[in-house]
């Protein structure tokens, strides 16, 4: 186009030369504008009428018509008439696009590729924005993995010179990372350093996960991860280069190239603390992880930096500052170390003051914080008011600082939150590993109106079961710390020899009993039913057939160490109860269980190992045998995986008909999968049994492996399991797949 340009008005300047070198112009006109204003284009026009005008002046006037953005064509004409000289620029604009559309994305949807565009509709042609948008296309599916993808755009103009501009896209397959390698890496083995990586090599679950797509921005945090894994081995002055990408196996896969110069490792030197000091110099460096001869790592330094500071912040010196002073002994691969502390004054809470939540109420959040207005700022207080108030299980985030209050000898402390929901209703029909086919439906809110009551309404009709419930709790009974709580209830159940029907209801009232512990007292009232009893049934069970009723009072108490509840990585649980059953009623009997569940964080990659075990034992506490819908049944996926539900445990004549003791451990190693997503792995052992009242605790036990899958999903959390029977008799499956929807046990 610009070609065309440049040659009319080469030819027009020869015709002009010819007659002469310059013309004095007695009009200046446009032609072929349609959309566009005469007054748009004459005003990029520096000739006047009666100018004298030079092939320069002409070819000026021309490159700034072009400039307008407007026109694929210009041409410049002169004409006389009756002896007056006038030039005309003769323009044809370039069509004006009316829509826009897409073709061929079937990956990337519609809505997520208009926003990328850098023009709009109506507008005319611009070259340069259709390719920046191009550009922008293209970039998007880079960072999805589409390395192949192609965008074309396609101009289909009408005879009213109006276009639909259509983005061609031809997506390809997603091209993944194969191999990501390192040059220059002394210190660590690849897979270690890969683990400290947000960037991963492909794998088998990639379909679903993503896991191998190569993302420029996560890769720059990735060479400074690098880095700082380099620092934490004591080389303080490791240079990382930019990761060097290439297309591998005709453009199927990507390799990463890494460059790493790690440089001098560095040991500690002298150390010494000063300024405030809290106590002595000796019992000061106690405090500090760094000892003389270590190597000088990055986060035992900033570990040491937080708890002195913390040591400070909880004893009152809320903006405590601890400097490290370094210096490089000369001629010796070691480092001075100097951590200056000023410690700043006392400070005092002048007032909390809590945002972000729009629901739930100030006193639901403030009942959550162990410090008040006047008090001592402590750093212990802060850290366990950040803890259970994320632990409400009310917000997405939960952030707990100290800011300047109106001197500096107090602070306010500020209380931010997220609020998220807290209700949930579902229906639909769904599939149980073992109810079979199932409608179910739920109601439930965890936040009551903003006072934190808890209300749970469900029902669920399977092929082998009907349950209902309805519960309401409030943690703080009268603003005070009583729990008090009910639920009602109706169970149908039918197992494959005999159905059993529960329909009864729970009073419940908790006080703490210490800062992570409650004691609770739980009244229950229920009636049984024992039915339909298959005739070849053993006569034990064949004598539970009729009805009774239960009135007991359990005593239990919980004692929650875990760092966040819904998702823990250390701490644990502990449950000890005690039930006992003869308070009117036809059941007597005495039910105790212990059940604690410990989880340990591992130090590579997010994984955890947890261990869980529970013991149990019932009796009778007048001469009728314990009922067979309370005696222990084990085996499923919330007890000893690889066993069918409720087939662990004695049997009669080739029926299970349970036990008075029982016993189960469980050890599983939990990993990320997609962390984002909620997405775990675990490889479980599972070991245990159910015993009669003349047999002892872990006489035998019953021994399981296996390995599943876990996903906080929208609908809750989801669990998928496989275990493995490692000693099958000859009534037992070799492996049981399982899955369930609900906590975790």
């Amino acid at each position: 186009m610009l070609k065309k340009v440049l040659l009319t008005l080469f030819l027009l300047s020869l015709a002009v030369l010819a007659v002469a070198q310059d013309l004095r112009v007695s009009d200046v006109q446009i032609e072929g504008v349609i959309r566009v204003e005469n007054s748009v284009v004459l005003a990029e026009i520096s000739i006047e009428p009666g100018d004298l005008v030079s092939p320069e002046d002409i070819d000026r006037a021309m490159q700034n018509i072009f400039k307008l953005g407007y026109f694929d064509d210009i041409s410049a004409e002169m004409t006389e008439v009756q002896g007056a000289k006038i030039l005309t620029f003769v323009v044809h604009e370039l069509p004006l696009i009316r829509k826009i559309e897409f073709s061929g994305n079937d990956k990337l949807k519609e809505e997520k590729l208009r926003p990328l565009l850098t023009m709009r509709t109506p507008s005319i042609y611009n070259r340069s924005k259709i390719e920046a948008s191009v550009l922008q296309i293209k970039n998007l599916y880079i960072e999805d993995g589409y390395y192949a993808a192609k965008i074309k755009p396609d101009l289909q103009v009408d005879d009213k010179n109006e276009a639909t501009l259509i983005f061609e896209v031809v997506e390809g397959k997603k091209v993944l990372i194969q191999d990501i390698s390192f040059i220059g890496n002394t210190a660590f083995d690849k897979d270690e350093l890969i683990d400290k990586m947000e960037t991963k090599e492909r794998w088998f679950l990639s379909w679903m996960t993503d896991r191998g797509i190569y993302n420029k921005d996560a890769m720059l945090l990735d060479v400074e991860r690098i880095k700082a894994a380099y620092h934490d081995e004591g080389y303080q002055y490791v240079k990382v280069r930019q990761p060097q990408v290439t297309l591998i196996d005709d453009n199927k896969y990507l390799e990463v190239v890494i460059e790493i110069d790690p440089g001098i490792q560095y040991r500690v030197g002298k150390v010494m603390v000063s300024g405030d000091l809290m106590h002595s110099q000796e019992k000061m460096l106690r405090l500090v992880r760094l000892k003389p001869g270590d190597i000088f790592s990055t986060a035992e330094l900033r570990d040491t930096i937080l708890r002195l500071t913390d040591i400070y912040a909880d004893n009152g010196y809320a903006y405590a500052n601890v400097t490290p002073l370094t210096a490089r002994v000369k001629n010796q691969q070691l480092i001075d170390l100097n951590l200056e502390v000023e410690q700043g004054p006392r400070v005092f809470v002048e007032r909390i003051e809590i945002t972000g939540n729009t629901k739930t109420r100030d006193k639901v959040i403030r009942r959550e914080i162990p410090i008040l207005e006047g008090d001592l700022s402590r750093s212990r207080g802060v850290k366990e008011a950040k803890r259970r108030i994320r632990n409400l299980g009310f917000f997405d985030d939960v952030t707990v600082t100290n800011k300047p209050g109106s001197d500096e000898a107090k602070t306010i402390l500020g209380v931010a939150v997220t609020e998220r929901p807290t209700g949930t209703f579902s229906i639909g029909l769904g599939y149980s590993s073992v109810d079979s086919v199932m409608a179910q439906g739920s109601i439930s809110q965890e936040n009551l109106f903003g006072y934190g009551l808890r209300l749970s309404l469900s029902g669920a009709v399977g092929s082998k079961s009907t349950t209902y419930s309805l519960g309401l709790t409030d943690p703080h009974f009268l603003d005070t710390d009583w729990t008090l709580g009910g639920t009602l209830y109706n169970d149908e159940r039918e197992y494959s020899d005999y159905d059993e029907d529960r329909i009864g209801g729970t009073i419940r009232a908790g006080h703490p009993i210490g800062r992570k512990s409650k004691l609770y007292l739980t009244y229950r009232y229920e009636e049984q039913e024992v039915s339909d009893i298959s005739r070849d049934l053993t006569d034990t069970i064949q004598e539970e057939a009729g009805t009774s009723t239960l009135s007991s009072l359990m005593t239990q108490i919980i004692r929650n160490s875990t760092d966040f509840y819904e998702d823990p990585s250390r701490g644990g649980v502990t449950k000890l109860s005690t039930e006992y059953a003869g308070l009117g009623g036809t059941e007597h009997f005495l039910k105790s269980i212990a059940d604690h569940r410990h989880f340990f964080p591992l130090p590579f990659g997010g994984t955890v190992f947890s261990i869980h075990g529970e013991i149990g034992h019932v009796t009778s506490t007048n001469s009728d045998d314990v009922s067979i819908t309370e005696k222990f049944f084990l085996g499923g996926i919330r007890t000893i995986r690889g066993f069918e539900h409720r087939e662990v445990g004695p049997r009669e004549d080739g029926d299970y008909v349970g036990g008075t003791k029982m016993g189960y451990f469980n050890f599983e190693f939990l990993f990320p999968i997609y962390k984002s997503l909620g997405l775990k792995g675990v490889l479980f052992y599972d070991t245990g049994n159910v015993w009669t009242e003349d047999e002892n605790y872990f006489s035998s036990m019953r021994n399981s492996v296996g390995f599943g899958i876990r996903w906080r999903s929208p609908m809750g959390p989801l669990r998928f399991e496989w275990g493995y029977n490692l000693s099958p008799r000859d009534y037992e499956e070799d492996s049981v797949f399982e899955f369930t929807i609900g906590k975790a046990f």
